[in-house]
């Protein structure tokens, strides 16, 4: 592949990632009619799970369990612990600005990733980083928050549950040179375990099985789920946990402007200014990582 393309390749991916997954919180919205709450998210996994390793076996991919202990974590942090937190906080507070508190993981990577991996913001990458957390604030409105106590702390937990496990597939791929997709598909199986006896345990009414919900379903599994978290974990392969953490900050802009614009509401002003911050943000992290890939083939 030539040198200019694998340079762009982590801003394409983000970006595709940033708009399937930020559209994915509209599909969920409408996917919760159907199905209740726990169901859902390990229908989803599952069928994710299941959907990784047919790729593998069409691929030809080993699929050998390498470094266990790391993996059982990254799948019980990343897949487990987020989406079981994530559902729960939007069981308890609703979807509105609830869910959105699982985006400041980047503000728990950055400090994790500074400890652990030893990654260091610096010079005109603090400018980037004030920009896309500034905004953040302000999509998130915390001043404005009228949601129970528990429910922001299960969304908060949601987001360093993200984060941890973004730093600790960052450490196992420093170890070890794990294949990408054997990793993700040992994730999301190890991940969707705990998800499939919480939905058997956690007493809600039954899945309507209405090929409205499978279309659904099929794309939430297959894409959002399957396709995207291979993805994401191959975009922090590239690039260092917090500035990958800050670049998918494009997803909840997404998912504003999607929601707004299919359900026909107003944005308001502190969304605009947020959404604008961001995009600054993460147009200043590509520039200057265009600017560093031409000062190393300098």
């Amino acid at each position: 592949m030539p040198a200019y393309l694998i340079r762009f390749l982590p801003p394409l991916a983000l970006i595709l990632l940033s708009v399937t997954w930020g559209y994915t919180w509209v599909l969920a919205k409408e996917a919760l009619s159907y199905a209740p709450p726990f169901a859902f998210v390990a229908e989803r996994c599952a069928g994710g799970a299941l959907a990784l390793l047919m790729i593998a076996r069409l691929l030809g991919k080993p699929l050998k369990l390498v470094r266990p202990v790391a993996t059982v974590a990254i799948g019980l942090t990343q897949v487990t612990g987020f989406m079981a937190f994530q559902t729960w906080a939007l069981v308890e507070g609703g979807p509105g600005k609830t869910a959105v508190l699982i985006f400041t993981m980047p503000i728990w990577t950055l400090l994790i990733a500074w400890s652990v991996l030893n990654e260091r913001i610096r010079g005109a990458q603090w400018l980037a980083a004030s920009s896309t957390l500034t905004g953040l604030v302000l999509i998130i409105e915390p001043w404005n928050m009228h949601t129970s106590l528990l429910s922001k702390i299960l969304g908060l937990a949601a987001a360093l549950c993200w984060a941890i496990g973004t730093v600790l597939v960052k450490r196992l791929r420093a170890k070890e040179r794990v294949d990408l997709l054997a990793l993700t598909t040992w994730q999301m199986l190890i991940g969707s375990v705990p998800l499939v006896l919480l939905a058997f345990l956690v007493p809600e009414h039954a899945t309507n099985w209405s090929s409205s919900y499978l279309e659904i379903l099929v794309f939430m599994a297959v894409v959002s789920t399957a396709f995207c978290w291979w993805l994401w974990i191959t975009i922090l392969d590239r690039v260092p946990a917090w500035e990958a953490s800050l670049s998918v900050l494009g997803t909840p802009v997404v998912a504003i402007i999607s929601s707004r614009l299919i359900l026909k509401e107003e944005f308001n002003a502190s969304e605009l200014a947020g959404i604008v911050l961001i995009a600054s943000g993460l147009a200043l992290l590509s520039l200057i990582g265009w600017a560093a890939s031409r000062r190393t083939k300098i």
